[in-house]
């Protein structure tokens, strides 16, 4: 999903900033490798960084990392916004989220969850699910969402944590079902499955929102101009509806400002650094 909304606000960024604008998808060790290689790039403007709750919240706490999440980046505006759903495979017995929950409390650690990378968001949400809940269960890791969603479509493991995005298409398939979305209102794309707190256990809300930051002194001219060429880009229509298709929500107006995403990564920072640590979490 990330590398799909990078190729979307590049497509029409181009047109904004009159130039072209190259997306690069480093892969490896969770976001790290290209966090890391947008850290330490010349702040000149050339090199921006769509990030992500993951990115830049989650591996502040599970890696020790040669830069820091916060310092070493330029804030520059909010982009999408997208909740983690829960969703298991299409005959696993429990009919909703209260008879999941009876039953995992009936056969703890019996159940399976997939995630993609130990000390990944899956992995983190999970623990934060079962702490809140007093369930148990059994984390399966995999390399990615991709093979992990293929795995629950063809039942070898029970349930999964994942955005919206990653299986929007099998939900609606229905190869897998979903039990509740972890957002405060029903998702647009998935208007049919329940919030969490309609479902019973309230205020249990993660989301895999983005934002784009840049390297840390970057001028303030160049962070105007491509903060400016990102607002028109997100006022488009267009970019609208193709967000929306892949599960994505941009974030409202007001939104769109370097102070908003600085003080969202703050917020999640105070919220996540702490379930991280006291279930001593750390990537693999």
């Amino acid at each position: 999903p990330t590398d799909a909304l990078a190729r979307i606000l590049a497509d029409r960024m181009k047109g904004a900033l009159g130039q072209s604008v190259v997306v690069e998808n480093p892969t490896g060790a969770a976001g790290t490798i290209g966090t890391g290689r947008v850290a330490r790039a010349a702040p000149d403007g050339y090199t921006v960084i769509l990030g992500h709750w993951q990115t830049h919240v989650v591996n502040g706490a599970t890696y020790t990392l040669p830069f820091d999440v916060v310092k070493d980046f330029e804030p520059i505006s909010l982009v999408a916004d997208c909740p983690v759903w829960f969703v298991a495979r299409a005959d696993l017995p429990p009919k909703d989220l209260s008879d999941l929950i009876a039953w995992m409390k009936q056969n703890p650690g019996k159940a399976t969850v997939g995630i993609g990378g130990v000390g990944g968001g899956a992995d983190v949400v999970g623990t934060y699910f079962q702490k809140n809940t007093g369930t148990r269960f059994q984390f399966v890791p995999y390399r990615g969402a991709a093979p992990m969603i293929q795995d629950l479509v063809a039942g070898q493991i029970d349930l999964t944590f994942t955005q919206v995005a990653s299986a929007l298409a099998q939900v609606r398939a229905g190869q897998l079902k979903a039990y509740v979305v972890m957002s405060k209102t029903r998702w647009p794309a998935t208007p049919d499955t329940p919030t969490i707190d309609e479902a019973g256990v309230p205020g249990l809300h993660a989301s895999f929102w983005h934002g784009l930051w840049a390297p840390k002194n970057t001028p303030k001219d160049v962070l105007a101009t491509i903060h400016a060429a990102v607002v028109e880009t997100l006022a488009d229509p267009s970019v609208r509806r193709r967000f929306s298709d892949v599960g994505q929500e941009i974030w409202p107006r007001d939104k769109q400002t370097p102070q908003a995403l600085a003080a969202q990564q703050q917020a999640e920072i105070e919220k996540w650094w702490p379930i991280i640590k006291a279930a001593n979490i750390r990537a693999e």
